[in-house]
């Protein structure tokens, strides 16, 4: 997996124990890694939204799901102006609210990302004596026909960076709003 070796022991284990990817010859993989200044009941609240993403996705502008919400549900995104798509179908592959996991698989859309799926975890930290909360998010997807694995990756990342730093935005105003109390270390 791309950039493993540049993240602390913590993160690392955390990419190995939950982020397995296993890349094909035509794909590329990451995993991105953003520490909030929020709990992580607060963080994983959005996080475990499949039908709400726009709540801190900045691309998103609309999102319908169909039927119940539960694994195997298909949300239709809509994406905001700007990027390369209009459309995206997604499939929830994994909910697990006591591990804080949500994995997705795009199944369809007007986008260039095949077989695109992604694993996102939050765990709980202390950031300046405070509850905080670790994001990684991974993922794999094809290397489009006149692409290289590196711009891919590089398209892909910019956008989980964009998307997880929004994340901490809203979580950190939603956190400041709650007034959590700071944990002491003894």
């Amino acid at each position: 997996m791309n950039g493993v070796d540049a993240y602390g022991v913590m993160e690392a284990q955390y990419i190995r124990r939950h982020h397995r990817h296993e890349p094909r010859e035509n794909q590329c993989t990451s995993a991105l890694v953003k520490h909030i200044r929020a709990p992580v009941h607060l963080v994983w609240s959005l996080v475990r939204r499949f039908d709400q993403p726009q709540k801190y996705k900045p691309f998103v502008s609309r999102c319908v799901v169909n039927g119940d919400l539960g694994i195997g549900s298909v949300r239709e995104v809509n994406v905001k102006s700007g990027l390369p798509a209009t459309t995206s179908t997604e499939r929830l592959e994994l909910l697990d609210d006591e591990e804080h996991i949500l994995g997705i698989k795009i199944v369809g859309g007007d986008h260039r990302l095949r077989n695109y799926s992604s694993i996102m975890t939050v765990h709980p930290e202390i950031i300046d004596g405070r509850p905080g909360t670790l994001v990684i998010e991974s993922f794999v997807v094809d290397v489009p026909e006149g692409n290289t694995k590196d711009e891919t990756c590089y398209f892909v990342q910019a956008l989980i960076r964009c998307n997880l730093k929004s994340l901490a935005d809203v979580s950190e105003r939603m956190a400041v709003q709650d007034l959590t109390e700071p944990i002491n270390q003894f």
